[in-house]
């Protein structure tokens, strides 16, 4: 897929899963588990061991039947290394000037995370396609919607503070999609082998962001 492709296909998905796995192994699981549960989207932070070798294995065994990007991108060494992985979109908790543009460079789609006006006026000005909502916890949907409103163009993706419940709030304040990480995708179930259990988080979340946008 192209950026434009990519872009539209997330806006279609409409629900990325933050994954910041145990280990390589485990990594693999939690993504296949979910998965199997309709969860499709799939951000593999730096925090997770042997990150990039984890989205190249996934890239690899799932090819695609996963949008795949990498996340908590915070030196711009990492977006060639990431993209060289074949990570297809990239993803930062923060705006700043070098990372942007390293970022930016590799063609793939970007989104940089922001929470003030000037922080999401920033991340638009160096690039960003999509201004991740960082961390979307401390406003809430009702934070979100009042920032749609000198920025109604601006697509939003909160991450942070995204769970069952308020799905429905955050499309309604107006998100493109939304970042979903422990609530989603819980390290202990899969630490514990409970991979039926995260299906079934999966499929629940999928069912809640399909609900939410008819």
């Amino acid at each position: 897929m192209d950026k434009a492709e990519t872009l539209q296909k997330i806006r279609e998905l409409g629900l990325l899963a933050v994954i910041r796995g145990p280990s390589k192994e485990l990594t693999l699981e939690m993504v296949a588990a979910l998965v199997a549960g309709g969860v499709t989207g799939i951000e593999i932070t730096y925090t997770t061991p042997n990150a990039a070798e984890v989205v190249a294995a996934l890239a690899q065994r799932f090819g695609n039947e996963i949008v795949l990007g990498m996340g908590t991108l915070i030196e711009p060494a990492q977006a060639a290394e990431a993209a060289q992985a074949g990570a297809q979109f990239l993803v930062s908790p923060h705006t700043e000037p070098a990372l942007a543009q390293a970022m930016v460079t590799t063609g793939l789609p970007v989104m940089m995370g922001a929470l003030t006006p000037s922080e999401v006026m920033a991340s638009v000005q160096l690039g960003s396609d999509v201004v991740k909502l960082f961390p979307g916890s401390l406003g809430g949907p009702e934070y979100m919607k009042a920032l749609k409103g000198p920025f109604p163009n601006v697509p939003m993706m909160p991450t942070g503070g995204v769970d069952i419940d308020n799905i429905a709030d955050w499309f309604a304040a107006g998100a493109v999609a939304v970042g979903a990480g422990s609530q989603l995708c819980p390290k202990n179930l899969a630490a514990a082998g409970k991979f039926d259990e995260i299906t079934a988080i999966a499929r629940s979340f999928a069912t809640a962001v399909a609900a939410a946008r008819r």
